[in-house]
């Protein structure tokens, strides 16, 4: 599987919006914290083709004065949205159509890009305490084994 960066079309997106006649290829591109982004239309460039052709001259000349993105280093952000206080942990809860309620913490990770592993640990059965350090365990083995 080709790096998505390396893809021909990375970055960029068709659209169509014949409601409002808009015609032409999106480039989007986000580097720390910053998007970057601009419209070809079709009917400017004169055909579908030319306008790709466009989008991806401005892409590849975005890439080449962004830096590379780090994924690694924000993935491994603590944002404000984490109440764990340990990146890729989070407490679960989960009620089925029966009533039943499940409550764990569940350690994510990434081993290799667009790809996503979990590992749940029952409250129920490890207490909270103990599910959180075998979430967090877990994890981390998962991301040591990834840097072997």
């Amino acid at each position: 599987m080709p790096d998505r960066e390396t893809a021909a079309e990375y970055g960029i997106t068709r659209v169509d919006a014949p409601a409002v006649r808009s015609h032409g290829w999106l480039v989007r591109l986000q580097r720390n914290g910053r998007g970057y982004s601009r419209f070809f239309a079709d009917n400017r460039y004169g055909d579908q083709s030319t306008a790709l052709q466009a989008a991806r001259e401005y892409r590849d000349r975005l890439l080449s004065e962004l830096p590379t993105p780090c994924r690694r280093i924000q993935a491994e952000r603590i944002t404000i949205r984490n109440s764990s206080g340990v990146v890729g942990v989070c407490r679960v809860v989960r009620e089925d159509s029966n009533g039943a309620r499940y409550e764990f913490w569940q350690a994510t990770w990434s081993p290799a890009p667009g790809r996503r592993k979990t590992a749940k640990f029952s409250i129920k059965r490890y207490g909270d305490d103990g599910a959180f350090e075998l979430a967090r365990a877990a994890r981390e083995e998962a991301l040591k084994k990834l840097e072997r």
